[in-house]
């Protein structure tokens, strides 16, 4: 079953995917290495991208993940699927996926914003992206968890979470 580390900028999405991708032998892919040139322009521009924006990168992304799910096992995707259609369109092509929302406090995720150089995501976008959040709903497959520790803490808590989803799929 893949998994999507998702949540707004400056939550810790490609840190803890890359680490549970890691923990659970699969592979790692950033949903924002997939976003045409266009969407990167807004973002860095500090204008927030709409659904028509988004939904051919999300129909990327997902491809990505089944090509990477039949190739090399488990993906592990760092994706923000802040909105439940964009949960929806990934589902449409991956299957089952489980989601895990990573949740912290806007003056936490402002100030990890403001410490990163090297990300084209401003601190400017992120109202509009808490504004924009649907979190899970009590239907959708995946746990929320709280950035209020340290990333392997946060990992080992996602780990387990996907695990007993797994297992439940089992019996």
């Amino acid at each position: 079953m893949p998994i999507v580390v998702m949540g707004v900028s400056g939550s810790g999405k490609s840190t803890v995917a890359a680490a549970l991708a890691g923990r659970v032998g699969g592979v790692y892919l950033d949903a924002d290495d997939f976003h045409p040139p266009a969407n990167v322009a807004k973002m860095t521009a500090g204008i927030p991208l709409t659904d028509e924006d988004r939904m051919p990168w999300l129909a990327l992304v997902a491809e990505a993940m089944v090509s990477a799910e039949r190739r090399d096992g488990t993906a592990v995707v760092a994706c923000s699927a802040l909105r439940r259609t964009y949960r929806d369109a990934l589902r449409a092509v991956a299957g089952d996926v489980f989601f895990v929302q990573l949740d912290g406090s806007p003056e936490l995720l402002a100030a990890r914003i403001g410490a990163r150089a090297d990300h084209f995501m401003p601190s400017s976008l992120l109202a509009s992206q808490l504004a924009l959040l649907e979190p899970l709903e009590s239907d959708e497959r995946g746990a929320v968890v709280s950035i209020d520790a340290v990333p392997a803490d946060v990992v080992a808590s996602a780990h387990e979470r996907w695990a007993d989803a797994a297992d439940s799929d089992r019996l």
